[in-house]
Formats: C-alpha cells, structure tokens, sequence
C-alpha cells in the first residue's frame, strides 16, 4: 500500500514538472519571413504583446541593422549585445502552413540551424482561409518549447494580423507565461 502510494505521489510530481508552461520572463522576437514587411509586422506585434502581458521582449530589428540577415544574432559580439541587455530566450516565429491542423516539429535544431533555414511561407497566401504560425524558443542555443498558433477564417494579409493580435494573449497568459 505504502508503495504504491509512493509510486503515485511520484508519478503526480514528475507529471507536473513536465506539464507546466515556458514561465517565460524575457524574450528577443524573430520573424524569420522574407518580406521585410511580414517580419516587421510580426515582430513589432509579437513584442508589443508579449511586453503588454508584463514579459521583456523586444524585436530583432532592434538589434539588427536594416536589411540584415538574422544569421548574424548568433555572432558573438552581438551575443554579448543581447544579454547585457538582458535576454536569454529567443522566440523564432514563421508560418507553418496553410488550412490544417499542424503539431508543433520536434526536430531537434541550434538556433543557427533554425536561423539559416529559409522561410517557405508568407503570413498570408491567395486562396487560404487559415494559417499556422509557429514558434519555437530557444535558451543556450537549444529549442526548449515549441507551439503553434491557427488564425482561422482570413482573406486578407490584414485580417491575418488581426486575427494573430486577437489570439496570442490567451496563448502566452496559458502557455508561455505559466
């Protein structure tokens, strides 16, 4: 009896520990997009967001100059920058896909792999009444959380921005932020 008891107050310890949210307190924002007005506009939302619900966060942009390769967060010197200004979490943000229901990847990837690879989709496509965006964050150069947020219902670039602004408060109040 004693065991099992036992067993179970582990099981219920060890389920919780792994259950619980990001508990995200900083964050750098990057839009891996490639239009400049896509990243742009995700960036400065996701930020303004994020920053709204009590977490320090701040675009890329502000760390980059204009028309920079986001490759270049990884170097060392603007390492250095990033966390004398105190952020050790990196949120990747980019579309998933298009009208269905995606499951966040669990590829395993450094934030440089993550970096370099290209974007294959804008934030809003002809034809598509949907689109998943995914975020994938990372601390010491590893992916620590992975989540995906649907905006249903969309027919235009601007009700996608809509529909994003509409849906991540609730996303970051229950996911990143517990």
């Amino acid at each position: 009896m004693r065991k099992s008891f036992l067993i179970l107050c582990l099981l219920l310890v060890y389920s919780i520990g792994f259950t619980q949210g990001l508990k995200l307190k900083n964050v750098l924002v990057i839009g891996q997009f490639d239009k400049p007005e896509d990243r742009y506009a995700i960036e400065v939302n996701l930020t303004e967001l994020l920053t709204n619900t009590g977490i320090k966060a701040s675009p890329s942009l502000n760390i980059l100059k204009q028309g920079t390769s986001a490759v270049n967060l990884v170097s060392d010197s603007i390492q250095q920058l990033i966390k004398s200004k105190g952020f050790d979490t990196y949120v990747v943000v980019n579309v998933r896909g298009y009208d269905r229901n995606f499951k966040p990847s669990e590829t395993k990837i450094t934030l440089e792999e993550m970096l370099n690879m290209a974007s294959l989709y804008n934030i809003y496509r002809d034809e598509a009444t949907s689109v998943s965006f995914e975020f994938t964050f990372f601390r010491n150069e590893s992916v620590v959380y992975r989540n995906i947020l649907k905006c249903g219902n969309v027919s235009n670039r601007d009700s996608v921005i809509k529909r994003f602004r509409k849906k991540m408060p609730k996303l970051i109040e229950k996911s990143w932020k517990s």
